[in-house]
């Protein structure tokens, strides 16, 4: 008996009549949505269709996505293969397994003619998503293949039902059509959820229909995200068309390479898969030989964009540049702009789109999605667009970090800090012994670790690396809403360490927010003195600024989380305070500064809560020192489950908050102590210690 096959919206161009044989019923769609009569197709000759030749190295060349599909199937039932409930932490997000030469390879698979219009196809490594994940239509550049985002298959079909759009080499649908493709498309989509934000990912040519979809549709929820999108086209069509109609084949061959079409930095498209910690010398030699690898598939390119496709897709270019460019002003969708080498574009339209933010890659090429540098997911993470419905939350929508983020949050953006401040954990025991490492952490949330902030909070980077590290849980810390905002980033910022902290799993600081955490029984990291204790004055070091009511207490005891107070110390190890707050304000031009960006931060608490709130803040001016260490002591852990009398007795909940913020200030104490018992204190000890025995975070420190 033969295997019963789910087959959803599949353009005619794919199954011909004469492959037709009674089996199963299904739809057959061409572009425009018009829809032809039920077909019947046998599964043996549909192994032998177009589909299923592409189909294992190309994917599923569907309408209905890598998750819940819209079928259109007639009187049949499919097996459900189940969808995973969420993401476990540090999970395989796939990032440097696929490269450049992997889209060129598929794409010449994907250009054979078949005389059909554009459709949908969803790549097998998307594999199934996580419940309710939304949609993603992904709009390609002029290649049309519908490959661009081959690096990112794996990562983005764990969250997002992925469907890429493919125009056939030699299709010639005007821009219009293809915008009604799309379109009908979209408005099918937000009718069946329209609950659900539907993501558009438009590459280059594809940004331009992105954006014309997002003007024609401003009450529909879009996300719109754009990878350098041809809005700015210099291109003199008039010119070029008479030397591509003379130039030899021959010679043709490079015109799509030296254009940069579909391809980018090709140094960066060849360091995709070399790992990060490699020596260097090994990464030079990996290096040479992906980019004679890459640059031998050069003379490919032609086949995907000969010379007649290459002109009409440069008509269509200038036609879909301008179409975008005049609606500009209708697009509501909230936008996400990645942009490469120059801003000028990008400032361009963030001056006129109304909710637009942008992230500059300058070190990037032209086809940035297919380099070295740019995770997509990790920065729709970082920037905190991804959500399921209408709002973002930071709970709810968060998506644990994957291995790839770990390992290059680790190495690249905090591994200078890890290495000149060695820091050293401490934590206690139920029977009150001080041990070295975190095994007197509970493993079991809900936690909240209470501590000091010290100096620029820099002490916040090795704390959450040393609990993915030593207890693989993820600390979720709680943050100043400003860490989350635009208004203080520059109007071209890059992928910075405010996006890697939310990547990482901080959220702004709220009572729904904790309340939230702690229902998820997370273990959550926070911090009661807040910005007033991280830019602390001169000689204020280790002095805690909290306020004078226990705002953490009850909540705690309401969810049983049990309370993990903290001490760390080095910050005037690392760098000395030159000018503080009120050296700052003595000077007229920097006061007038500090008072405007006071003026526009967001305040969390009021008056009534004591000298934590009632004075400006600001970043000091620091003087940097020979590194020596940061130590951190975690307390005996306070169990506030059975405590729900502290719901009502205030005076309970206020003796427990005095206590925790004693054990915070004997945890400094100790540390302070303690540390000059270390014979590693010094980064240079430390150095000459791990290059004649062991790695750097291995070196010993002082005895409990």
């Amino acid at each position: 008996m033969a295997s019963v096959l789910k087959v959803p919206v599949i353009s005619p161009c794919l199954v011909t009549k004469s492959e037709i044989k009674p089996r199963f019923r299904v739809r057959v769609q061409s572009l425009g949505g018009n829809e032809a009569s039920a077909l019947s197709l046998d599964s043996a000759v549909l192994n032998e269709s177009p589909i299923n030749r592409e189909k294992e190295k190309l994917g599923t060349l569907i309408e209905g996505g890598n998750g819940k599909s819209r079928p259109v199937v007639e009187k049949e039932t499919v097996k459900d293969v189940g969808v995973r409930k969420e993401l476990e932490l540090l999970w395989d997000d796939g990032y440097g397994t696929k490269t450049a030469k992997d889209y060129l390879d598929g794409a010449k698979e994907m250009i054979k003619p078949d005389g059909g219009p554009p459709r949908w196809f969803c790549p097998i490594e998307c594999g199934q998503p996580i419940k309710n994940s939304p949609l993603l239509l992904f709009l390609p550049g002029v290649d049309g293949v519908g490959l661009g985002l081959t690096l990112h298959h794996k990562a983005l079909g764990k969250v997002f039902e992925v469907r890429c759009l493919h125009i056939p080499v030699n299709d010639r649908t005007p821009f219009e059509g293809l915008v009604k493709f799309v379109e009908e498309t979209v408005r099918l989509e937000h009718g069946l959820s329209p609950k659900e934000p539907i993501y558009l990912v438009g590459e280059s040519f594809g940004g331009c229909l992105a954006l014309a979809i997002a003007a024609r549709n401003p009450k529909i929820d879009l996300v719109v995200i754009l990878a350098n999108p041809a809005t700015s086209s210099s291109i003199d069509l008039q010119t070029l068309d008479p030397i591509l109609e003379a130039l030899p084949e021959g010679l043709y061959n490079m015109v799509p390479y030296l254009l940069g079409f579909v391809t980018g930095d090709p140094l960066k498209m060849a360091m995709v898969d070399i790992e990060y910690r490699l020596p260097p010398r090994l990464k030079m030699e990996q290096l040479s030989r992906n980019l004679v690898d890459l640059l031998s598939r050069v003379p490919g390119l032609a086949e995907i964009i000969p010379k007649g496709t290459l002109i009409w897709k440069l008509k269509l270019l200038k036609s879909a540049a301008a179409y975008a460019n005049s609606r500009l002003h209708a697009v509501k969708a909230e936008v996400l702009l990645l942009a490469s080498g120059n801003a000028e574009e990008a400032l361009r339209l963030k001056g006129s789109l109304q909710n637009c933010i942008v992230r500059l890659f300058k070190d990037n090429g032209l086809s940035m999605l297919m380099e070295d540098g740019i995770n997509l997911l990790t920065v729709i993470k970082g920037t905190g667009k991804y959500r399921r419905s209408k709002m973002h939350d930071y709970v709810s929508d968060f998506i644990q970090p994957s291995i790839s983020e770990f390992k290059y949050s680790s190495d690249e953006v905090i591994g200078p800090l890890r290495f000149a401040t060695g820091s050293t954990m401490y934590s206690t025991l139920d029977d009150g012994t001080i041990v070295k490492g975190l095994s007197g952490i509970p493993n079991e949330g809900p936690v909240l670790l209470i501590g000091y902030h010290m100096l620029m909070g820099l002490e916040i980077y090795s704390l959450a690396e040393e609990f993915l590290r030593q207890k693989d849980i993820l600390v979720r810390g709680v943050a100043h809403p400003d860490v989350f905002s635009q208004k203080f980033l520059g109007p071209t910022p890059g992928f910075s360490l405010q996006d890697w902290i939310q990547v990482m799993g901080a959220v702004p600081v709220s009572g729904s927010n904790l309340f939230k955490l702690l229902k998820a029984k997370s273990h959550i990291l926070l911090y009661p003195g807040g910005s007033r204790e991280s830019l602390h004055n001169k000689g204020e070091a280790y002095k805690l600024f909290w306020p004078d009511q226990p705002e953490f207490v009850r909540m705690a005891a309401r969810f049983g989380a049990t309370i993990v107070p903290f001490g760390t110390v080095g910050e005037d190890d690392l760098q000395e305070e030159v000018l503080d707050y009120h050296d700052l304000m003595k000077i007229p031009i920097i006061s007038d500064q500090i008072r405007e960006t006071n003026r526009q931060a967001t305040w969390v608490r009021d008056e009534s809560k004591g000298e934590v709130a009632n004075q400006d803040i600001t970043i000091p001016v620091l003087l940097p020192k020979i590194p020596g260490r940061f130590y951190f002591l975690f307390g005996k852990p306070i169990q506030t489950k059975g405590e729900r009398k502290m719901l009502e007795d205030r005076e309970s909940a206020n003796r427990l908050y005095l206590q925790i913020k004693s054990e915070v200030e004997k945890s400094i104490a100790y540390l302070l102590k303690k540390r000059e018992e270390d014979p590693y204190r010094s980064l240079i000890d430390r150095a000459i210690y791990s290059a004649l025995y062991t790695p750097l975070r291995e070196v010993p420190a002082f005895d409990p």
